[in-house]
């Protein structure tokens, strides 16, 4: 069996008594490497019968939705890709009903969409279109109608495509084996068979199933069904194994390279000199001999040839460069020839990291720390709306050119929610960068969010400022409760309290209380807050006030028991 993801479909659809078929369906199965970090998908719509073009409307969604979904970042999850697309589909089939038809029931129709990626399928679902499994001869339908019942004669839907500017989607995600059928139907064949006839009808022809389809509507029709009729079905005929051996095998096809030095030659790089080495990878300044460029080359140690886990994670680092087209983070190349070996070409960024800009600059102002820090979360947010979390952020992982423009580089600890999703057989391990900059959550165990990053971002910029670290030196293990944060402005006077508030914020070790985005802690690094408490304003009066507060009180109980 192949231990790649493979399926076999077949469908049928009739227009029935009705006199137009308003019913559409939909399969598509990338080639690698989408079929890997995308999957496969199907989908079906019925457009709705009171809407003025309810079969163009159920035709653009499937056509909508199989197009734009391979066209969504790799990094994007499923749930983020297929809500996303579906949110812009809804918004797109209302206004064209308003504009064209001046009516909410313009372009409206019913949806259910089937992801499989990996070993799970993920379902979107709006409506009253169903998705059943079969497994071992056990039907399970994975969708709820979306009606209303106002008496046995009369219902409406509740939900639909296009009806209303916002609609509610259905998502949930189940395990995949191999053998197992998902059957797509209208309600058109579903309301008017059972059960069992879809088990025998699919079960009796598994060579066939667009005959199998057939069979289900035209029983349907039999029963006197009014309406449109469409099957789709999709059988899975192999899903991704987990063979630590294959996995390893597809990891090792490109040996890695030798030991390099200046004037060596590699597939047309020629070795400059020796930028940086480390016991986990070494980068070396090359020339492009064909372009006359010069680029960085980065290479394995060879002391993890043997390790899937650390591979694994250098070939997720080339893979996240490339996908990044951003202007502040290091940009990695396509190889225009032919590689020999393991390794990858990035842009050279002349200049210096963060860390030697630091010790150049040790009291800078204020306006320039704000810069540097605002260009920092530009490109991390670049991050973030690819579904990524770079986990290791630090001043030697941000570099400034000759012109001032900041560049984030190294992206080995990112974190990718999209290949996240994709089952390996090794355990991939979350690398959390350097303690004095990795939020409090992950040194306790947790997985992070965004907030984690933001995190990093005020330890960097608290540090700019003050030579210091907010917390001290990071303690493994530390309780948040127990990290006590020491003002920025007790090392520097004349920083603004507000600035000192927005870095207290920044750095707070509960995420929850830490900003939400990146663009808000920017915001209050440059603008005086209205809400700074009177405690961080000014301690000095907020104690003295406090302390006369507490004596007047004082003082009229005493006075209250002594005329008593």
């Amino acid at each position: 069996m192949s231990n790649t993801l493979s399926i076999t479909a077949g469908h049928y659809s009739q227009t029935g008594r009705k006199a137009k078929n308003q019913d559409a369906i939909g399969v598509s199965a990338p080639k690698e490497p989408l079929l890997t970090s995308k999957g496969i998908v199907a989908v079906i719509a019925d457009g709705v019968s009171s809407s003025e073009a309810g079969g163009e409307a159920s035709e653009y969604s499937v056509k909508s939705f199989l197009g734009d979904y391979f066209s969504t970042p790799e990094s994007w999850t499923v749930k983020t890709a297929g809500q996303k697309i579906l949110m812009a589909l809804n918004r797109w089939l209302y206004g064209q009903g308003q504009h064209i038809y001046g009516t909410h029931k313009g372009l409206v129709t019913t949806f259910s969409a089937l992801v499989i990626k990996s070993r799970k399928a993920h379902l979107f679902h709006v409506g009253d279109t169903r998705i059943y499994r079969l497994r071992n001869k056990v039907l399970e339908c994975f969708t709820t109608d979306h009606r209303v019942i106002i008496s046995p004669e009369k219902e409406y839907l509740s939900r639909a495509m296009g009806i209303e500017l916002h609609v509610d989607i259905d998502y949930r995600t189940v395990s995949v084996e191999a053998d197992d059928y998902f059957i797509f139907s209208t309600d058109g064949v579903h309301e008017y068979i059972k059960s069992k006839d879809i088990v025998r009808n699919v079960l009796e022809n598994p060579e066939d199933l667009n005959k199998a389809s057939q069979l289900l509507t035209d029983l349907a029709y039999q029963n006197n069904s009014p309406d449109n009729l469409t099957v789709q079905i999709v059988r899975l005929d192999s899903v991704p194994t987990q063979d630590v051996n294959d996995f390893y095998q597809k990891l090792t096809e490109l040996p890695f390279p030798p030991p390099l030095s200046v004037g060596m030659s590699l597939d047309g790089y020629k070795i400059l000199r020796e930028i940086h080495a480390s016991n986990r990878s070494q980068l070396y300044l090359a020339l492009d001999e064909e372009t006359q460029k010069e680029v960085v080359l980065k290479t394995p140690s060879m002391n993890f040839e043997d390790d899937p886990v650390y591979i694994d994670l250098f070939l997720h680092e080339e893979w996240i460069g490339k996908r990044m087209k951003h202007p502040h983070v290091m940009k990695v190349y396509e190889h225009a020839r032919h590689r020999q070996c393991l390794y990858y070409v990035s842009e050279y960024v002349e200049g210096q990291n963060l860390r030697q800009w630091m010790d150049d600059n040790p009291d800078p102002a204020l306006s320039e720390v704000r810069h540097i820090i605002e260009q920092i979360a530009v490109g991390l947010r670049a991050f973030h709306r690819m579904e990524m979390i770079h986990q290791d952020l630090k001043p030697e992982n941000i570099m400034l050119d000759r012109y001032g423009t900041v560049k984030i580089i190294d992206f080995g600890s990112t974190k990718i929610a999209g290949l996240e999703e994709i089952t390996t057989p090794i355990e991939r391990i979350s690398m959390l960068g350097t303690k004095n900059y990795t939020a409090p959550e992950y040194l306790l165990g947790y997985t992070g969010s965004i907030q984690a990053d933001i995190f990093s971002l005020g330890v960097i910029t608290y540090e700019i400022l003050t030579g210091k670290l907010p917390y001290g030196e990071a303690k493994i293990g530390q309780a948040p409760r127990k990290m006590n944060y020491v003002s920025a402005c007790h090392y520097k006077p004349s920083l603004p309290v507000w600035v000192d508030y927005a870095l207290q914020i920044a750095v707070h070790p509960n995420p929850e209380k830490r900003y939400r985005t990146l663009s808000k802690f920017i915001h209050d690094l440059s603008h005086p807050a209205r809400t700074v408490p009177m405690l961080v304003r000014n301690p000095v009066s907020f104690w003295r006030g406090s302390a006369i507060i507490s004596l007047i009180i004082n003082l009229l109980f005493l006075v209250y028991f002594l005329s008593k």
